[in-house]
């Protein structure tokens, strides 16, 4: 594994942790992409910083633990636990604990070109609002 990765992946994790949609979006290059499962792309640093900044203020208290990093060699998997509590705007105040992963491809430089985030989104509903979760199966 290139020596760099695992700082990057505990950086970035942290960023994700706190609160600063800018912090995060500085990982992405200038035209970087950000996708969530099968969601529309957020494409460049300000439409990843308005996806970052959704999540951040769903969840004010979310934290991003780096579970693993893995060097594919032409991409990168990024392993985290998120957990974090709904009490943003319109939250329902409860908390959540999921698994997920995103596969990387990075510029020489180091910043990100792509980001594709996997996490079971089914999970997710039953977690922080299980009327919904349960119309979801």
């Amino acid at each position: 594994m290139r020596p760099d990765l695992r700082d990057l992946a505990t950086r970035y994790a942290a960023a994700w942790s706190s609160q600063d949609p800018d912090r995060l979006a500085a990982f992405y290059a200038d035209s970087g992409i950000l996708a969530v499962n099968a969601g529309a792309p957020s494409v460049g640093r300000p439409a990843i910083r308005a996806t970052v900044q959704g999540f951040m203020a769903a969840f004010p208290d979310m934290v991003v633990r780096m579970d693993s990093v893995v060097d594919r060699g032409d991409r990168v998997e990024f392993h985290w636990t998120w957990t974090g509590t709904n009490t943003g705007p319109g939250g329902t105040g409860r908390a959540v604990r999921i698994t997920g992963y995103e596969e990387w491809t990075l510029r020489p430089d180091g910043l990100i070109r792509e980001s594709r985030g996997h996490y079971d989104e089914a999970e997710y509903h039953r977690q922080v609002d299980p009327l919904r979760g349960e119309r979801a199966d």
